[in-house]
């Protein structure tokens, strides 16, 4: 049985993963957080064995077992203000260069890290790996050197190295500060949600098809190469959020343009999965109306 270790598995990423991967017969290692709220998220299993270990403490974990492949999607300060926190993300680069560390003691022969949207900066052009970087905030720009140096880490070491980009990820276990979330929950309590124009172009993929995603670049991903992770496909907000009242609660009126956008507002992330695709076979499965269906009695 193949097995595989996961960093932030409380997460909406995580969790799913670690459930498909459970499906899919690995034995599973979850690396979380003491205390975290969140552990509930993640499946009971005789396979699934849960180790408490704060980010900061992955160079002290002694875990018995071996592994496969190594994902980290852990990562501290994600939001708001605190992704400029230079000192924060700085810690996370190193927090990065440890989990790679813990993949070899682990036995590990390729580690596939967490990327984000946020590497690229402003663009008006589908992103994929090769797509040019201009990190405006803390966090992109962390992100970028984590995924360069642990890149140059991994050859050093002998284990396959992944980037996943991830753009914009919706389901039933995300946060609930995010977009998706923020509508669902107003169509629950019949409010309006107040809201910008909406007149950015995104690309929303469901939970499902991002952990199939990292599933799939586990099992076929090519050395070296950084994936864009999204559906390939983009609409605009305004098209995501008429999509949502329509299903969620058609008696409420969406308050557009009573917001203004953000500073630096991405206004185009699509991806481009076609590389993706090509060598791992991976394809979007989930459609928008199916999986904010799945919001339905939540």
């Amino acid at each position: 049985m193949k097995g595989i270790v996961i960093t932030g598995a409380t997460g909406m990423i995580g969790a799913n993963t670690a459930k498909l991967a459970l499906a899919q017969g690995y034995s599973v290692l979850c690396i979380i957080r003491p205390g975290s709220e969140k552990e509930k998220n993640i499946p009971q299993h005789p396979n699934l064995k849960i180790v408490y270990a704060d980010i900061s403490g992955y160079n002290e974990i002694a875990v018995d077992g071996h592994y496969d492949v190594f994902i980290h999607l852990a990562w501290e300060k994600t939001f708001g203000n605190a992704r400029d926190d230079t000192d924060a993300q700085l810690r996370n680069i190193q927090y990065t260069l440890d989990a790679v560390h813990l993949a070899k003691r682990l036995g590990c022969t390729a580690f596939i890290g967490a990327g984000s949207q946020a590497e690229y900066g402003p663009v008006q052009c589908k992103l994929s790996g090769s797509t040019p970087v201009n990190p405006l905030s803390g966090y992109g720009i962390a992100k970028y050197t984590a995924g360069k140096l642990s890149r140059l880490l991994c050859s050093q070491l002998g284990l396959r190295h992944n980037w996943v980009r991830i753009l914009s990820v919706y389901g039933t276990l995300d946060n609930s500060y995010t977009l998706i979330s923020y509508v669902a929950d107003c169509c629950k309590k019949g409010v309006a949600p107040e809201l910008t124009k909406c007149e950015q172009v995104w690309d929303y993929i469901n939970e499902q098809d991002a952990a199939a995603a990292f599933i799939a670049i586990a099992e076929r991903g090519m050395d070296g190469k950084v994936y864009a992770l999204g559906s390939g496909n983009g609409q605009s907000l305004y098209s995501y959020i008429e999509k949502m009242i329509e299903i969620l609660n058609p008696a409420i009126e969406p308050c557009f343009g009573s917001k203004q956008y953000y500073p630096n507002q991405p206004m185009y992330l699509v991806a481009d999965i076609s590389e993706l695709t090509h060598d791992t076979g991976w394809l979007p499965r989930v459609t928008f109306e199916k999986g904010i269906s799945s919001f339905i009695g939540q």
